[in-house]
């Protein structure tokens, strides 16, 4: 029972998206803000129910706060994702370090808090509500040992609570009981906070200090320096963040949030916490440009796994654990203030054929490097043996829209073709020859453009920023006519002051349609420098590389006008093109 007097507390409020931070172990990720509030995290992995959905108007946050006026900062240490809160009060300086112990165990997250009055004494206010399944189950059985350490159940999710000896039951008018708890810190102070969440009857207590240093030790054998690119911290923070995305299954999710809109009440608003066969490329690529790091050989490993278990049935999109991606719901949640509710993704129903040449041209970039096995050959083949099997089929396309003959899907396929056959053995080395001849053929019979250049479909005489991506991966060449016009035909067209949009949606202006799309930016400065327009191909990419928030995390899209993020965060492909066009542009353009 909560005692009558219980304190009451309010739920934290949204922030805006440049505000929050993730702390990630790979199996599932946080969104953490400045007011120290954790507004988002699912447990036990990416596509369970959340514990914590204030972020979306459910029940559950875990908040530590100073109490009176401050104002705030934070930053990564280098090369990890444990975010640092640093908070400038009446009295001094505290922080608070925060990180989910990593690498991450599947079964139980282990969500770290250490506080520390850096100058000066410290006043905090601590609270934990925990409630399961976005809200649905509220804490129950709560109790204290007689060591302090608090635990309880939320529906199937069991959680215990450690460092928080001083803690009471809370409550708020709008849901069921949390704990709380006023910290007061003298200048040198700090104080851990361990707080465990699992399916699975929890083991032994971790130690803090010991997952603080293993945590640290992880983190720096699995980023590398990346030293030889432009802006060398970003692409490191943007390593850090697609291994934060990356479990131990080797699936990449595509952002660790659900439900956050891209545009106020326009409904386009989704589930990201899956699997996406062409980000998984995408990224996949992007590391390899840098080298043969761990992340490569990951997204080998998912992409493969999938081909050979579905072949040419292959879904554009998996659960992290290779399962289907459930279908689309609402919670009935009031949802991120100009958002819904929604978990699952109707991409489940889809049909993507670019995602075989993106799986192709992922297992040639392994190759060069030598790390492409003889299973990743046997995935090559299903992948190529789906293109010449489903090649006339229409497909939903990379923006998921209905279905067409999409020319960037057949072109991506036969970029995806040309790569791997030159190192096939000659037999299949001309049939992957001689079948992406005959796809850019086909394409070019019925998807030219009067103008000369590409158009996004037979039906479709638009331009798209995904015709941009063909060329820059082998599909034909840097000066064929057909690349340079439609290169150009896009820039004059589908971009403002250095920004990119994906295709015009309605007579509207650009960003009054959607916001900027910033794969698509620097997707610009990768054609510019194929070009050989250094100057310009910088210009695209600092002008991309700067729409983020404090904390270094991209979404799918950028309000100019508002300089703010939309849609889910972080998303994965955006830090994936970031990393590769920091690693690319201080190279000559390959032939």
């Amino acid at each position: 029972m909560t005692p009558p007097h219980a304190p009451q507390y309010d739920p934290p409020p949204p922030h805006v998206l440049r505000e929050y931070a993730l702390i990630a172990d790979g199996e599932r990720g946080a969104l953490l803000g400045p007011r120290g509030d954790i507004a988002w995290l699912c447990a036990p992995r990416w596509h369970s129910g959340a514990v914590f959905s204030s972020l979306i108007g459910g029940a559950g946050h875990y908040t530590v706060s100073p109490r009176g006026r401050f104002v705030w900062g934070g930053f990564y240490e280098d090369g990890t994702l444990i975010w640092r809160s640093r908070w400038t009060t009446g009295s001094g300086i505290v922080e608070c370090r925060e990180a989910l112990a990593f690498p991450g165990d599947p079964r139980r997250a282990v969500l770290l808090r250490r506080i520390v009055a850096v100058e000066g004494p410290a006043d905090l206010t601590v609270r934990l509500e925990p409630h399961a399944d976005f809200g649905a189950h509220p804490s129950h059985r709560t109790r204290r040992d007689e060591d302090g350490t608090w635990s309880g159940h939320g529906g199937a999710l069991r959680w215990r609570w450690s460092g928080a000896a001083a803690a009471r039951p809370s409550r708020h008018p709008r849901h069921s009981t949390g704990l709380a708890m006023d910290l007061h810190l003298e200048p040198g102070d700090r104080r851990d906070l361990v707080l465990e969440l699992s399916e699975e009857p929890l083991p032994e207590k971790p130690d803090a200090p010991r997952a603080w240093s293993a945590t640290e030790a992880a983190w720096r054998r699995e980023t590398p320096a990346l030293d030889a690119g432009l802006a060398p911290g970003d692409a490191r923070h943007a390593y850090t963040v697609l291994r934060g995305l990356t479990g131990s299954t080797g699936g990449m999710v595509g952002a660790a949030t659900t439900s956050l809109p891209e545009r106020s009440e326009a409904g386009r608003n989704y589930d990201y916490r899956y699997v996406w066969i062409r980000d998984q490329c995408y990224a996949g690529q992007a590391v390899a440009a840098a080298g043969p790091h761990p992340l490569l050989d990951d997204a080998v490993r998912f992409v493969a796994a999938r081909l050979h278990e579905h072949g040419p049935r292959t879904a554009p999109a998996y659960t992290v654990t290779g399962g289907r991606v459930p279908d689309q719901r609402t919670l009935g949640l009031s949802g991120y203030p100009g958002g819904y509710d929604r978990v699952g993704n109707r991409v489940n129903r889809q049909f993507q054929l670019d995602v075989f040449g993106e799986a192709l041209l992922l297992f040639a970039a392994a190759h060069r490097h030598g790390r492409l096995d003889a299973d990743g050959w046997r995935a090559a083949g299903i992948a190529a043996d789906a293109i010449a099997r489903r090649r006339h089929e229409p497909d939903a396309g990379i923006w998921e829209l209905d279905d067409r003959e999409w020319t960037h899907s057949r072109l991506s396929c036969a970029a995806g073709l040309r790569s791997l056959a030159k190192d096939a053995p000659a037999g299949r080395a001309r049939t992957w020859t001689a079948l992406a001849d005959s796809l850019v053929a086909e394409t070019a019979a019925t998807s030219t453009h009067p103008s000369g250049r590409w158009q996004r479909s037979p039906a479709d005489p638009g331009l798209d920023a995904a015709l941009l991506l063909p060329p820059l991966r082998g599909a034909l060449a840097a000066d064929d006519p057909r690349t340079v016009r439609t290169l150009r035909a896009y820039a004059r067209e589908l971009t403002d002051d250095h920004y990119a949009y994906r295709f015009r949606h309605d007579a509207r202006p650009l960003a009054e349609a959607e916001g900027a799309f910033l794969l698509c930016g620097y997707l610009m400065a990768l054609a510019e420098h194929q070009q050989g327009n250094r100057e310009e191909a910088l210009r695209w990419f600092e002008r991309n590389r700067a729409a983020c928030g404090p904390p270094g995390l991209y979404t799918e899209e950028y309000d100019v006008a508002q300089r703010q993020l939309r849609g889910n965060v972080p998303q994965a492909f955006v830090h994936a093109l970031m990393l590769e066009t920091s690693v690319r542009l201080p190279t000559a353009p390959e032939p």
